[in-house]
């Protein structure tokens, strides 16, 4: 057995099955109850837009049924490309790549219960994700020339539960992460190229170009991986200056050296005759020395301008010329209600948060355990965090002397000190943007993408050297231990800490599949039970209404309701269908206030009725209405405000209980 297992390693085929295995575990999980997640409220946004449709179609200030709010999710074959950029760019806040390839993949499904297929539009995104697990191994094994690294790259990437978050959901992120793995593929060649004086070839630069603009075109926030990048090159050049103006000073010191005369017996009369006669020729160094000292000096100074930096700065002309064109579209038709959220905290006070979550965010590449706060016992929730808790303790250091520099070569050195620049380089924008422009950056999970694959490469790179370190350094003698042997094995890892760190990030990765943690924090299905287990009546869903999102929040909601009345489990009852208000709320004297509107709806409709005001942010006076707010204790959801008004139908002779 152990013959025939050496025999497959050694064949030529190993590393192609051992990567297919890894895509096959990523395809599985990524898949895996793939539309068991109730959709949010940005992936209606990206639905809607890309099937070419508007929200303004949804009719505000009136009672609309389930199916009337979900209209824009409702495909139409006469929809184009052309209507997806229209809209989008209209009404939106993102460049239209990934909109436009959602259109055209989701043509190819039929419609479920006359609506789009969720599965249709999550599974394109997981498909993106899939791929970023060759395009990994490519990035570790083109880091570090080894495919051992690769390997370990795209296991990580395989399982990583933050990347099956992203990769489960109807967002452009997956696709997003593809262009930053592309992207620090070419840095990390052009950096080698700058090292070694050579001209980046220009067809590697025109495709750097394409894809920072494609990475532009999918996401605008693709802009702070290439601020990563442009410290990084700072940085080299940096370095490079650094060098070059030790060189020079060396060798001035050397020439120096060189001429200064050395001490000599005390001379006779005839030698000092003939050293008079030649004082001239022995006065000052040769001219050739003296103009070569010169030339070194300015190329200490002028090194920025040599042919290989100036390929770089094409590269970065031709990278900001394709990102800018997007600037008059995004001034113009920027919605900042949309995206006011980022503003709401206040990290000057609470600075030790963000640096909290940005380490919450970075523990989940490798694990995360069941913590679902609404689904499970306190027990597993201590349970969870205590293991988890431990092994990050645990992991920390196997990583730390894996990313140590003398376990590297000279070439593979380099692309580690890259990529760990890289990862410092966003995390400064990132806290830079938090603490100086007050806007959170790191409130999202999702926008971590920016520096997502270079994390999983230096993770990789320190796996690697784990999995091959096991035997005491070399520069101690094997018949003699050191006394801390034991603890330096430890921290080194093994093969058995590696497979237990792959393992942990497995259970991370069905944890996310089963909906056990990594949820967002809009959970349209926690809403809907609370209706469902306390109403009994005819529900009337309100809201007021500032944009886009607001409506797709109570889409969120209809979704949900319409999902359980059209599944097997929920045939058997009677499931409440509800209406659906949303009052418009905008600071314009012609509009009606969304408190009249309510009333007005209230009064229009038959009774008995419960009157669900969820995120309902104005006055609320339903008296006239013989409505009273319910005296039931009601559950607290996460964003959702909500409070439950009952209007009982009227009794013969008497009037309704006021409240």
């Amino acid at each position: 057995m152990l013959s025939f297992v050496k025999g497959i390693r050694a064949s030529r085929w190993f590393h192609p099955l051992l990567l297919l295995l890894w895509v096959a575990v990523g395809i599985g999980l990524r898949l895996m109850r793939l539309t068991a997640k109730t959709p949010w409220t940005d992936e209606f946004a990206t639905i809607v837009f890309s099937l070419g449709h508007s929200f303004r179609t949804v009719p505000l200030d009136q009672a609309i049924s389930i199916d009337v709010l979900l209209k824009p999710i409702q495909p139409d074959p006469s929809t184009g490309i052309g209507d997806v950029i229209h809209y989008l760019l209209k009404q939106s806040n993102h460049p239209p790549l990934y909109f436009v390839l959602a259109h055209l993949w989701m043509r190819l499904f039929p419609p479920e219960d006359g609506i789009v297929s969720m599965w249709a539009a999550r599974s394109l995104p997981a498909i993106f994700s899939t791929l970023s697990i060759p395009a990994m191994y490519g990035l570790g094994y083109l880091a570090f020339r080894s495919r051992l690294v690769g390997q370990m790259a795209a296991a990580i990437m395989a399982v990583s539960p933050f990347g099956i978050f992203l990769a489960q959901e109807a967002r452009h992120y997956s696709l997003a992460i593809l262009w930053v793995i592309a992207s620090v593929c070419c840095l990390i060649v052009a950096v080698q190229h700058l090292y070694r004086h050579t001209l980046l070839p220009l067809w590697m630069g025109l495709t750097w170009v394409l894809i920072n603009t494609l990475g532009v075109a999918t996401h605008y926030f693709f802009a702070l991986t290439l601020g990563a990048e442009a410290l990084v090159l700072l940085a080299v050049a940096w370095r490079q200056g650094n060098r070059e103006r030790e060189k020079s000073l060396n060798l001035t010191q050397e020439g120096t050296a060189a001429f200064t005369p050395e001490p000599h017996p005390t001379p006779t009369f005839w030698q000092r005759l003939r050293r008079t006669e030649n004082t001239t020729q022995t006065l000052s160094p040769p001219h050739s020395l003296s103009v070569a000292l010169g030339e070194t000096r300015t190329k200490a100074h002028f090194h920025f301008f040599s042919k290989p930096w100036r390929r770089i700065y094409g590269v970065a002309a031709g990278t900001i010329t394709g990102g800018i064109v997007w600037l008059p579209i995004l001034q113009s038709n920027y919605d900042y209600d949309l995206t006011h959220w980022i503003y709401d905290g206040n990290p000057l006070e609470r600075w030790l948060e963000p640096i909290g979550r940005v380490l919450a965010w970075l523990m989940t590449i490798l694990t995360s355990l069941p913590m679902e706060l609404t689904t499970l016992p306190l027990a597993i929730l201590i349970t969870s965090g205590v293991v988890t808790l431990i092994f990050v303790v645990w992991v920390i250091p196997i990583l730390r002397y894996g990313l140590k520099s003398e376990h590297f070569s000279p070439d593979t050195r380099l692309n580690l000190q890259v990529l760990g620049d890289f990862m410092i380089g966003a995390l400064v924008i990132f806290f830079g943007i938090t603490y100086t422009l007050g806007a959170d950056m790191t409130l999202a999970p999702r926008y971590q993408f920016v520096y997502f694959p270079v994390a999983i490469a230096l993770i990789a790179a320190a796996l690697a050297t784990s999995w091959t370190t096991l035997t005491p350094p070399a520069q101690m003698p094997l018949t003699a231990p050191h006394p801390s042997s034991r603890v330096r094995f430890s921290r080194r890892g093994g093969k058995k800490a590696v497979i237990l760190i792959w393992l942990m990030g497995l259970l991370g990765g069905l944890t996310v599949t089963w909906n056990l943690g990594y949820l967002q924090s809009i959970r349209p299905d926690l809403m809907v039970n609370v209706i469902e287990k306390v109403s009994d009546v005819p529900v009337l869903i309100a809201t007021t209404h500032q944009h886009h999102g607001h409506t797709g929040r109570m889409m969120g909601l209809a979704w949900e309701f319409k999902h359980r009345n059209s599944s097997h489990s929920s045939a058997s009852r009677d499931t409440t269908s509800p209406t659906f208000l949303l009052a418009r709320d905008k600071s314009d004297s012609q509009r009606k206030n969304p408190s009249i509107t309510l009333q007005e709806t209230v009064a229009g409709l038959p009774r008995p009725l419960d009157v669900w005001l969820v995120n309902f942010h104005a006055g609320i006076d339903l008296a006239q209405q013989q409505c009273f707010v319910t005296p039931q204790r009601l559950p607290k959801v996460d964003s959702y405000w909500y409070r439950l008004y009952h209007c009982p139908a009227p009794e013969r002779g008497n009037n309704p209980a006021p409240y």
